[in-house]
């Protein structure tokens, strides 16, 4: 349980470093996408900022987990392994969550689509940091 501990946090170190480099890049690359999470969609009064800078953790710490547990089914060298496990997430986890929160809530259709690739950037990293730490 605490190799499981240590390699969520190492994760999910690595994740929020490059979630906020993608969060600047995207500022700068599509600023009128930014633009849209000035909406009414979106809480702007900045109280639960520090949620995004948990939720990198969250989720290192819960593939650690799914990594742990499964890592025997992902067959080839660490890289392909870690490919594998972040597309297999991605596809489980993030598409349907994306599915319906488009259906929900009053956001474009590029939101939603960079929101899933920066899911699919997110475990696809977090299975090959996993997939390198924890063969």
């Amino acid at each position: 349980m605490k190799k499981i501990f240590l390699n969520g946090l190492i994760t999910g170190a690595i994740l929020l470093l490059l979630s906020y480099l993608l969060l600047v890049i995207t500022v700068r690359v599509l600023p009128d996408l930014a633009w849209e999470y000035f909406g009414p969609s979106f809480n702007t009064d900045s109280s639960r900022n520090v949620l995004f800078y948990i939720h990198p953790f969250l989720l290192g710490l819960a593939l650690a987990w799914f990594w742990d547990r499964f890592k025997g089914l992902f067959k080839g060298v660490w890289i392909l392994k870690g490919l594998e496990m972040g597309i297999m997430y991605a596809l489980i986890a993030t598409l349907p969550s994306m599915w319906i929160t488009f259906s929900a809530i009053n956001v474009s259709f590029e939101m939603i689509g960079t929101w899933f690739l920066y899911g699919l950037f997110q475990s696809i990293i977090a299975g090959e940091v996993l997939a390198r730490l924890n063969p």
